[in-house]
């Protein structure tokens, strides 16, 4: 079992498959793509097999696939069902994706043993949707919704960053098309995640703010009292109409008291919390022929690390040199 200093259980591994995207996405990577990691740096599906494999050993009971955008990496169907080997231990892999070739893959993937997709979609509105990603992609993320629910994926999420002044006046209307199609909407706290570290806190808008301008118009019925380790407060529409809102507010709610989260980088590196500063080397210790014991042990001291929160709202807080893209959603 993978605990950290503060005695927090370690269940939830998110790995990232490529530091490569093809949006761009202004609260990502608003300048286009840094220079990519060198190809020889990344893990190979092979090497990302026995990790998972020693982690799932150690606790981790659900692995999300990320990036980057994980469908640009060939072979991610045949990941998953490599991974979905360590199933019953594991008892759940997703992916976060844009929706880049999930039309041709939704079935085959699910096939494999993929349990979740979660979709990004930021706009309902084809010029708002081209201003924000930087790439007119709409219709194939409609699209792959279409094929996800129809590959028999259930529930199925769609995420997006809410930011002032770019989508904020469109959440009745994500809401809107969650009720229409059975989906469960979560909407993010705009984060300093982006490369351009141009992040400022008036963009902001605060997980209170997007629950009230939804709820003046459609209603909301919270579902739990407690969130337990999930990031998302998740609320049923109290007409009983069909879909799920979520709420996910790292910046004015934190939860990392419960935080039962790690993340590893396409290039191998461990970060305990997505605004760490410092990483741990998992990929050159794997490489260096280490055992597996050797590498149980580097995790668990790795985990033991784990910072106690995040500190976005401290006046000392330092950006991460790394974006979203590099570090895995």
């Amino acid at each position: 079992m993978l605990r950290d200093s503060y005695n927090r259980t370690i269940r939830d591994l998110r790995i990232s498959l490529t530091d490569r995207c093809h949006f761009r996405c202004f609260y990502c990577l608003p300048n286009g793509e840094p220079p990519m990691a060198r190809r020889e740096t990344l893990l190979t599906f092979e090497e990302i097999v026995t990790l998972s494999d020693i982690f799932v050993s150690l606790g981790i009971e659900k692995i999300r696939l990320t990036g980057g955008e994980p469908m640009l990496r060939r072979g991610v169907v045949d990941l998953v069902e490599r991974l979905s080997s360590l199933k019953p231990s594991l008892k759940d892999i997703a992916l976060t994706t844009n929706g880049h070739t999930i039309p041709e893959n939704a079935r085959a993937l699910r096939k494999a043993g993929l349990d979740r997709i979660t979709i990004s979609l930021d706009s309902l509105d084809d010029a708002n949707f081209q201003e924000i990603t930087g790439v007119d992609q709409l219709e194939n993320v409609l699209r792959s919704i279409i094929a996800v629910k129809a590959a028999g994926f259930d529930p199925i999420k769609v995420n997006a960053c809410v930011v002032r002044g770019r989508n904020d006046h469109e959440l009745v209307e994500m809401a809107r098309f969650a009720r229409e199609n059975a989906l469960s909407y979560r909407f993010i706290e705009f984060m300093p995640l982006d490369s351009g570290h141009e992040w400022n806190r008036k963009q902001v808008v605060s997980g209170r703010e997007i629950h009230d301008a939804i709820n003046a118009v459609f209603p909301l019925k919270l579902v739990d009292e407690s969130r337990g380790s999930e990031t998302a407060w998740k609320y049923k529409f109290a007409d009983g109409s069909p879909g799920e809102i979520g709420i996910i507010a790292p910046v004015t709610e934190m939860f990392c008291g419960q935080c039962s989260r790690i993340r590893l980088t396409a290039d191998g590196q461990i970060r305990t919390c997505l605004f760490s500063t410092t990483e741990h080397n998992l990929r050159d210790v794997l490489r260096s022929g280490a055992t597996r014991d050797e590498l149980i042990e580097f995790i668990e001291n790795a985990v033991l690390k784990k910072e106690p929160r995040h500190y976005i709202n401290d006046t000392a807080f330092v950006t991460p040199s790394r974006s979203m893209s590099f570090i895995g959603g």
